[in-house]
């Protein structure tokens, strides 16, 4: 029996319990499916750092690279100033644990809204595969002239050959893997951003015949967004930069029927690798059993199928689906779900 060490790091706001929503479908599935682990509970977030001025040290990092995957509710506190959390725990520990790929899927399931019409679940299946160490989120830049009106800022996009190709390598290789159109598409601005996604395009292009069965195109960022709206059916995975996909994913998430249901992993293949709900910490929610955890479920789904626990995932997978063919959970909403949070979960364990 495999047996897994899992970091659990709560959070803020309504993270604490949507997480332990998606422990409760993680423990029932686990008994299901004939493996084990074991949590570690850490304190990181809004309420720590106001406690003790601390966001992440080096040896809170060098602690959690002894975890086989990281679990996380959500980072954001309403009393701490922006960018303060984001960056020293968020983007540090992509950073320190290498966690170069964001993948997130993009995916209607039945009885779930979307504002696109007449689209349906067979129409929005797709994922976008994510640089997410690198790009303008490198934080290279800076201030010449602050507070001056002749202020000049700065802020550089660093691509490099060993980051672009490890990302386009994981794309292309996980486009054979989920098998189903085969259909990769690199995300980009070649007619502006003209020295950043020459190296994007030209590698692309390079290592595209090292997988002659992945059908390959390309689409600048602005008719990317377009299409999504459009025709999403036309997409399989798509592969682009660390900003561009901040930016497509949040636009996936609400054609997927919003933040309730949108997950998102941050992946380093040969390491730890972090999984969350996207849709934040919600403080205004907190502890009023209203917010829908079906995102954090989806995370741990996405867990289990880096884990390797591909049966485990694809079981979890669909006792969601079932959760919501039920007809019991009327929206994706918070407060608008017609059960409780704890109702949501209990209902999803149910139908492992």
């Amino acid at each position: 029996m495999k047996k897994f060490k899992i970091a659990v790091i709560p959070g803020d706001g309504t993270g604490p319990e949507v997480v332990r929503e998606g422990l409760k479908v993680l423990q029932v599935t686990s008994k299901k499916y004939n493996f084990s682990y074991e949590t570690t509970f850490f304190p990181f977030g809004g309420d720590h750092y106001k406690k003790t001025g601390e966001t992440l040290s080096v040896a809170n990092v060098e602690e959690l690279k002894k975890y086989d995957a990281i679990y996380l509710g959500a980072i954001g506190h309403p009393e701490v100033k922006p960018g303060i959390l984001e960056q020293g725990i968020l983007l540090k520990l992509r950073f320190s644990l290498d966690q170069y790929i964001n993948l997130r899927p993009v995916k209607l399931y039945p009885n779930v809204d979307t504002p696109l019409k007449d689209k349906k679940p067979e129409d929005i299946d797709f994922v976008v595969v994510r640089e997410n160490t690198e790009g303008l989120y490198a934080g290279v830049g800076g201030f010449l002239r602050k507070g001056t009106a002749d202020e000049v800022a700065t802020q550089e996009s660093i691509n490099t050959r060993k980051g672009v190709e490890r990302c386009l390598r994981y794309a292309f290789k996980y486009t054979q893997k989920r098998n189903k159109r085969k259909k990769l598409t690199l995300c980009g601005k070649t007619n502006v951003l003209t020295y950043a996604f020459d190296l994007w395009e030209r590698t692309f292009n390079e290592i595209a015949v090292d997988y002659p069965d992945v059908k390959t195109d390309y689409a600048h960022v602005d008719a990317t967004t377009m299409w999504m709206v459009k025709n999403p059916e036309w997409f399989d995975v798509i592969v682009t930069d660390n900003l561009f996909g901040d930016i497509i994913t949040d636009l996936g998430a609400m054609i997927q029927g919003g933040m309730g249901i949108a997950a998102g992993g941050n992946v380093n293949p040969s390491g730890v690798s972090m999984f969350e709900p996207i849709g934040g910490s919600a403080p205004k929610y907190t502890n009023l059993n209203i917010i829908n955890p079906l995102a954090a479920i989806c995370a741990v789904q996405m867990m289990l199928d880096v884990l390797g626990e591909v049966d485990a995932a694809q079981g979890l997978e669909k006792a969601v689906i079932s959760s919501l063919q039920s007809g019991k959970i009327k929206s994706m909403s918070a407060g608008k779900m017609g059960l409780s949070t704890q109702e949501v979960g209990d209902l999803v364990a149910s139908l492992i």
